[in-house]
């Protein structure tokens, strides 16, 4: 149930687009358990001025104007053990098939509850059985 946004500078290529769309999907489905099919993106291109980070770094991380923010909202319940491969994998999936340096994959997760999603109808899917 997750759902992803990525946001990145208007420079990027399609296929790094489409590499970094596709690494996050498999990170999921691989590492988090998240089900075949259950991919819903907001992919969003901004201009330099658009992507503000620390110039100095932040926790010993420098970062280039190639950073990639990845937000990811999901079901609430996975370990800190999922949560760290996870980023791992991301982050070193990216930085092989997108060439983009492993210090500018910036990632946040979002746990919510299964009855927070609504995917159509006006209906609550994963409504708590009563």
């Amino acid at each position: 149930m997750p759902l992803v946004r990525i946001n990145l500078t208007k420079d990027a290529s399609p296929e790094a687009v489409r590499a970094i769309s596709d690494t996050v999907y498999e990170a999921m489905i691989n590492v988090a358990n998240v089900p075949q099919h259950d991919k819903f993106q907001i992919i969003t291109r901004h201009a330099l001025d658009e992507l503000v980070y620390p110039a100095d770094g932040y926790l010993g991380i420098s970062y280039s104007p190639g950073i990639v923010f990845i937000q990811v909202t999901w079901n609430a319940g996975r370990t800190i053990d999922v949560k760290k491969a996870f980023y791992k994998a991301v982050a070193d999936g990216i930085h092989a098939k997108a060439g983009v340096r492993k210090e500018d994959i910036w990632i946040s997760l979002t746990d919510v509850a299964k009855e927070n999603w609504s995917f159509g109808n006006g209906e609550m899917q994963y409504a708590p059985k009563e």
